[in-house]
């Protein structure tokens, strides 16, 4: 069975949760009108109560209510639903007075004057027709001090009426609107999910070949913002990754493809004729050559997707940067006796990570500068510590790099002086791999050169506090 869309949940949800809250308002609504009719019924008898024992207080005994009730009366005319019964007190058997015929069940009526007493009491009563009564009762002292019992009787049919009128109009408006509050929440949903289709045509819009495609972030609420950002963000990394994967097969290519034509070549030249074995010797010495070229290629290629893959490496362990940049300095120390330059190693600290990796980048750096840096100089390599940061810089004097070559100095395959570095046996990942490294260890890595002056290269680690040692 094919799940209900979003849409169509959340417009059965809102619908529903409307609708109850318009039934339980219509209950609350009801019950309240009913309590107010009551109150005001009770409020109404209460006062109409006080007018009537004010008129009984003027008659001296009982004989003159009989004679003379038209004072009463008078209290009463008017009020269709008002019942004036007042007893002698010996006597409850026929009333001495009654006005209006509303309360007609003699069995109620005695029922309400034996609870009667001095103090005002309120009884509800339904007779055998169904209407409701509600009856207040009172023991009333004439002149002589005679008590005389009194009821005064109110049928709520008017306000039955009004109820029941109030319910039929409330039944036919409530489906009229429930229907309202379901379309308003579907429009509502609709409007609220309309971002999301716009998500979806985005994301079949994109493709390894156009990733230009982005989320507009305008007008969008809070968390479907943050999504479009999220997404954008997203699509911009994929964006640069197929970027970078493209320009690097490129480059991967064209870097492959110089030693290979050259082995091709030399290959077919060698076999065009008889040579001599001198001949096939030398041939086979720059074919080896060709190949240790390609090997280190691909061994930097290997060992990139290698940092490329940080969860694959060992865990990190405290290392003194003082004790690895010299020993990498003393495998290089021949090479610079060669060149009469001399390798400085200045200060000491500590910092987290992988021994190997760590000597590998300032291998790179200071081979580098080595191929740059003229005889009978010096290559310092100074070792600071800062309160955020621990740094390794690399410094030799040279022609300098210019200014236009400097942020792309850390890229695969990026060369200065591509015919220069090729006869030096570059492979032009040198310094990508520094980059790659410094990565994984949460670091950077940065270049400053002038033209003819000092050029340096800084390793920038994350101070850590507490380094065991």
């Amino acid at each position: 069975m094919k799940p209900a869309s979003l849409s169509l949940r959340l417009g059965l949800t809102v619908s529903i949760l409307g609708a109850l809250l318009v039934v339980f308002l219509a209950i609350l609504a009801y019950l309240a009108l009913t309590h107010e009719l009551n109150a005001l019924t009770r409020d109404s008898l209460e006062k109409k109560l006080e007018q009537v024992e004010h008129s009984l207080s003027l008659y001296g005994d009982t004989r003159e209510i009989r004679d003379k009730p038209h004072i009463l009366l008078d209290q009463v005319m008017g009020h269709d639903n008002l019942t004036l019964t007042i007893y002698e007190p010996d006597n409850l058997r026929s009333p001495l007075l009654k006005s209006g015929s509303g309360m007609a069940d003699t069995r109620l009526e005695l029922k309400a004057l034996r609870a009667a007493t001095e103090q005002l009491a309120f009884s509800s009563s339904t007779d055998a027709k169904g209407t409701k009564f509600l009856t207040a009762s009172r023991l009333i002292r004439v002149k002589d001090g005679t008590r005389v019992p009194l009821l005064l009787s109110t049928d709520n049919a008017h306000d039955q009426a009004m109820l029941s009128a109030w319910l039929r109009s409330t039944l036919i408006a409530l489906p009229l609107l429930l229907i309202l509050i379901g379309l308003s929440a579907w429009g509502a949903v609709q409007r609220g999910l309309a971002p999301l289709r716009e998500f979806r045509k985005v994301a079949a819009s994109v493709t390894t070949r156009d990733l230009d495609h982005r989320l507009s972030v305008a007008g969008l609420p809070q968390e479907l913002n943050e999504l479009a950002q999220g997404i954008n963000f997203m699509l911009h990394r994929l964006d640069t990754g197929v970027q970078q994967l493209s320009q690097f097969s490129d480059d991967l290519a064209h870097e492959l493809r110089t030693p290979i034509n050259n082995l091709m070549g030399k290959a077919q030249v060698t076999l065009a004729r008889e040579r001599t074995t001198e001949e096939y010797k030398n041939v086979l010495v720059s074919c080896i050559e060709e190949l240790e070229r390609v090997a280190r290629i691909v061994s930097d290629m290997l060992f990139l997707a290698q940092t490329s893959q940080p969860t694959a490496q060992t865990p990190f362990e405290s290392i003194a940067l003082e004790d690895e940049t010299r020993k990498v300095a003393e495998l290089f120390s021949l090479s610079a006796q060669d060149k009469q330059i001399n390798l400085n190693v200045v200060g000491s600290a500590r910092v987290m990570g992988d021994r190997l990796m760590i000597q590998r980048a300032i291998s790179n750096l200071l081979s580098n500068a080595l191929r740059h840096c003229p005889a009978r100089n010096t290559i310092s390599l100074l070792i600071e510590s800062g309160a955020s940061q621990i740094s390794l810089s690399v410094s030799n004097p040279g022609a300098g790099i210019e200014a236009r070559h400097l942020p792309h100095l850390f890229d695969r395959f990026y060369r200065v002086d591509s015919s220069r570095t090729r006869s030096q046996g570059s492979t032009g990942l040198g310094l990508a791999i520094v980059r790659s490294i410094m990565s994984l260890h949460q670091g950077v890595a940065h270049v400053e050169s002038q033209a003819g002056g000092m050029t340096v290269f800084r390793l920038g680690f994350p101070a850590v506090k507490n380094v065991a040692h």
